[in-house]
């Protein structure tokens, strides 16, 4: 157990996932502040908004109309941060130059996704019930699916899905172009994280490089699991967390949210599945509705501490849809919660240096 001499001077938390330290400066937590503040979001909003480009039975940006779709909507994105068909670019790396060295560059591909999280308008993830996020949890199993490589070792688990949903340039559901590397799943919820609509909505972005947190995760994990003799770094950091009873923001039989030992944000949650699995592939029908109930009680909880519609950014970290069979053994599933708040609904913590 760490000392308690840790609660108020300065020191430095080991970050295990990424192989890197966090500076901890808790008697700052003192300090008054006359710095800048946020406005606290209490907007109300409608159910529909005939100007929302979300809601049910209403135009989109390209012209595509949406569905009176009655739990998720899922489309591909209008305006997708990667894409499928792009003009070709080879990096010339042969010269040996300075420009091969430090002005690198390589093509990226894929395509992205919106989900709505329900047709109304104002209901967030911290207003749904854990039955109604559970439409939710199982689209992004059917698209993940939809996605995975037929030489994974997941795809002998994965059940029978349909085709990826619509795009904008067709009329009909058509599969994707390539084989992609991975699938990031996640939302930005709020104003103040960047959110340019405020019906509740998520991404999916597949694309054929892994991203970058992602990376340093996996090599730590694929590091961990070899040198601990093949038990799982996240197992094990749950099974920790559990018994202290320290940093416990919820649980359930299958999962457990954490605030972790080297959170960076100070309400950062990490939401862990108590045993091994390495996608939401693995997970049963008894499973997905416990992430469900974990999903709606994280998200409760932060607009509860404040009153407010707590923002944050949540990305769901699982296995690559296309890797070796190490990477895909190694991987864990878990979620990261990142708030931007610092001491109140106001107040916003910033990363610097």
């Amino acid at each position: 157990m760490p000392d308690s001499i840790l609660d108020d001077i300065s020191h430095r938390r080991y970050n295990p996932l990424r192989g890197s330290w966090v500076l901890v400066s808790p008697h700052r937590t003192k300090r008054p502040w006359q710095g800048q503040q946020e406005a606290a979001s209490k907007i109300t909003l409608p159910d529909h908004d005939p100007s929302c480009y979300l809601c049910p039975g209403n135009k989109r940006a390209q012209g595509d109309t949406n569905p009176q779709y009655d739990n998720t909507f899922v489309f591909v994105n209008d305006y997708s941060a990667v894409k499928e068909e792009q003009a070709e670019y080879h990096p010339n790396d042969s010269d040996g130059g300075l420009d091969s060295l430090l002005l690198r560059a390589e093509p990226v591909t894929g395509r992205c996704y919106v989900i709505t999280f329900s047709p109304s308008h104002n209901l967030t993830l911290a207003d749904l019930s854990p039955a109604q996020i559970l439409p939710i949890v199982e689209t992004w199993t059917k698209l993940y699916t939809a996605h995975l490589s037929p030489t994974s070792p997941l795809a002998a688990v994965a059940p029978p899905t349909t085709l990826p949903p619509q795009s904008h340039e067709s009329s009909s559901a058509i599969k994707p172009n390539a084989q992609y590397r991975y699938m990031q799943i996640f939302e930005n919820k709020g104003a103040a994280m960047g959110c340019s609509n405020p019906h509740p909505h998520g991404q999916i972005w597949t694309t054929t490089s892994l991203p970058e947190e992602l990376s340093l995760e996996l090599e730590q994990l694929k590091k961990y699991r070899r040198e601990q003799g093949g038990v799982h770094m996240l197992e094990d950091y749950a099974k920790l967390e559990s018994e202290k009873k320290e940093r416990v923001v919820f649980e359930n039989e299958g999962f457990l949210a954490v605030c972790p030992w080297w959170a960076t944000w100070p309400f950062e949650v990490m939401v862990l599945s108590r045993k091994h699995k390495r996608a939401l592939v693995d997970f049963s029908d008894h499973e997905r509705q416990q992430l469900a109930e974990m999903l709606a009680e994280v998200t409760r909880r932060y607009d509860n501490l404040f009153e407010t519609q707590f923002p944050y950014s949540m990305g769901i970290h699982q296995a690559p849809l296309d890797g070796t069979n190490t990477e895909i053994e190694a991987s864990h599933f878990h979620i990261h919660f990142y708030p931007p708040l610092l001491r109140s609904a106001t107040v916003r913590k910033f990363l610097v240096g």
